[in-house]
């Protein structure tokens, strides 16, 4: 496949020049070589093999079939350890501490792929006019721009962290501090029409760009409005706001802003309020499934709301509501359904 005109060329270079660069980048990520085994790092925790093994599995790990495969890191040791701690400070229920590392594991998995995409172009680009050729010089010239770039990486992650923790902590101090607790809460989502069409006409770049100004925009507009992202997947975002007006104001702001170009396709978008129960980062409820109904109900550029959202509406001067006939879903026998609109 050619190039686009303004997509830079990628350097090739020889498969063992690609392993020393991934050994390098893994002992010096890793912050020393693999030297456990499966038992012995259960026992430098202090916890039983069957629950190192589990927790390592939940973080989104795998285990070597040989018990005896080195695989483990000093680091690795300190991380265990420190789950362990959480438990035995009360911090974490030993039910919870399995959920509490899948949770951690899935949401940096995804942040690790995009971070390691962006290092490891960098560092193919740096090689390539370099001019180093022996594996010695490799990997130094390796770990020299893993030093200069990972430490600057991860002050951002651990900054937007923080930062994000203090934005949950705003809205969420005073609430169940279990790890499930239940919140009365405006969920939405906002789908692409067509998608699985458009992932079979569009090429790579054009879908992916087309998924970048979504998800681009998207983001802008819920956290603008006092919303946050809970996630997002392919083509669906999925977004809460405490307060009906704001989601409101985010509906019809996705719809107006996000995919506008004549060639886009539409969007939908559909909300209802209700408890949520919220279980480490996500949530889960009938509201949950009625929003989701009413997005898949939608027609291309509208707004559904259910019967409990419609109701906090009335009262807004700056929206129009418009009544349609119920709908029968799975899971729901009556689905009350309005159009939410701007006043003109």
């Amino acid at each position: 496949m050619e190039p686009r005109p303004d997509e830079p060329v990628r350097p090739e270079f020889d498969p063992h020049v690609l392993g020393e660069i991934q050994e390098e980048l893994e002992e010096f990520l890793l912050g020393g070589p693999r030297k456990y085994t499966q038992d012995e790092i259960a026992a430098l925790a202090g916890v039983p093999r069957e629950r190192a093994d589990r927790l390592w599995v939940s973080m989104g790990f795998a285990v070597d079939a040989d018990p005896d495969a080195r695989m483990f890191t000093d680091g690795d040791a300190r991380a265990l350890r420190s789950i362990v701690e959480f438990v035995e400070r009360g911090v974490l229920t030993p039910e919870g501490e399995v959920a509490a590392a899948r949770a951690l594991g899935q949401a940096m998995s995804r942040i690790a792929e995009w971070q390691v995409s962006l290092l490891s172009t960098h560092i193919l680009e740096e090689l390539a006019g370099s001019g180093v050729s022996e594996p010695a010089q490799i990997r130094a010239h390796v770990h020299a721009l893993a030093a200069e770039v990972i430490p600057a990486v991860e002050s951002l992650q651990s900054y937007v962290w923080r930062r994000h923790v203090a934005s949950t902590t705003g809205r969420s101090v005073g609430n169940p501090t279990d790890e499930v607790a239940s919140r009365t809460l405006v969920v939405g989502f906002a789908d692409i029409v067509g998608y699985t069409s458009l992932t079979r006409r569009l090429g790579a770049r054009d879908l992916s760009d087309l998924l970048e100004r979504f998800e681009s925009v998207s983001t802008t507009v819920i956290a603008g409005h006092q919303g946050w992202v809970v996630k997002t997947v392919g083509d669906e975002v999925m977004f809460a706001s405490e307060n009906p007006a704001d989601a409101a104001e985010i509906a019809l702001r996705l719809q107006e802003s996000v995919l506008t170009d004549e060639t886009d396709p539409g969007l939908r978008v559909g909300l209802a309020l209700g408890p949520a129960l919220v279980r480490y980062g996500d949530l889960y409820g009938s509201v949950v499934n009625t929003a989701a109904r009413l997005t898949s109900a939608a027609r291309p550029g509208a707004v559904l709301v259910d019967e409990r959202m419609a109701d906090e509406l009335a009262g807004e001067p700056a929206y129009l509501l418009k009544q349609l006939r119920p709908r029968r879903v799975r899971g729901i026998r009556r689905l009350e359904q309005f159009v939410l609109r701007r006043r003109p």
